[in-house]
């Protein structure tokens, strides 16, 4: 498993909110000491407005700059452009590991699946997973598909790769819940609402069904938004997943044998560190399945 990480990710925000560094510092710190064999990247390359462009408007670029709050949940924050440009360029390293074959996850912040093309919002400024899926094309991965198994539904992915051809979503959120779309299915994005508190059963059957259309649609690349808010200790969501439904989430990705690559998005239990353990593990390795 190679593992990309840029420690500057946690150099920003605050304890106060469920989105804050806390989340990788203690993550990558797990990790480290429990796979001591595991492989570390930090990407160096920038990632340059081009690259941006393939899935944001330009007047968003230049909004990133300005002073001023997004959202509640999505407040401005000096060098946040920057910090976000560094999360999608460990995406796309991610994918490009996955393209040689490697098994790559991607443990950054912010997370990005929220961020629409004109629009940071829900902790998200710039989508990475949509980045990668676009850039992934361009660079001739042909069929890409993403697999979203936050709790929250992608909206910002959907509105994004909505009706590009080779290009497929697929989502399995809490509904009703933020930001309260994903509702139905269209065109390439096929969403699984799940109500809140729903037994085990019934989410592990929707994730599994949204695991089968990924593999239907034969991508040559999957990309995953794995976020770990679905988990039932979860302090902002209503779910019902426990750490071995992670391991099986990991187990099934390693069984698609399609090339992949995943990209932290939610997650804001203290258990997140054991919680993203349980699904690289599976992932990586058949015998911990």
């Amino acid at each position: 498993m190679t593992i990309v990480h840029d420690p500057l990710c946690a150099a920003y925000g605050s304890a106060m909110r469920p989105e804050q560094p806390a989340r990788v510092v203690r993550s990558a710190a797990h990790l480290r000491q429990a796979h001591p064999d595991w492989t570390w990247h930090t990407p160096a390359e920038p990632v340059d407005d081009a690259t941006l462009l393939l899935a944001h408007t330009p007047a968003h670029l230049q909004r990133l700059k300005q002073a001023r709050d997004f959202d509640a949940d999505t407040p401005y924050l000096p060098d946040i452009a920057e910090h976000a440009r560094r999360a999608v360029g460990a995406a796309l390293h991610a994918a490009k590991l996955a393209g040689q074959g490697k098994r790559a996850f991607s443990l950054m912040r912010p997370p990005g699946h929220h961020a629409t093309a004109g629009q940071a919002m829900g902790f998200c400024y710039l989508n990475q997973i949509a980045v990668a899926a676009a850039a992934a094309q361009t660079q001739g991965a042909g069929r890409v598909a993403v697999w979203d198994f936050d709790a929250h539904h992608g909206n910002g992915t959907e509105a994004i790769l909505h009706g590009r051809p080779g290009l497929l979503f697929t989502s399995v959120h809490q509904h009703p819940g933020y930001p309260g779309t994903g509702t139905a299915s269209f065109d390439n994005c096929r969403n699984w609402p799940v109500a809140p508190h729903v037994p085990r059963s019934r989410h592990m059957a929707a994730l599994r069904e949204s695991l089968d259309a990924v593999i239907a649609f034969r991508p040559g690349l999957i990309l995953v938004s794995a976020g770990f808010d679905a988990y039932a200790r979860d302090p902002i969501t209503a779910m019902t997943l426990e750490t071995e439904d992670f391991a099986t989430l990991g187990r099934w990705l390693r069984e698609c044998g399609a090339p992949a690559a995943a990209i932290l998005e939610g997650g804001y239990s203290d258990d997140l560190p054991l919680l993203i353990d349980a699904f690289l593990t599976a992932w990586e390795n058949p015998a911990s399945a």
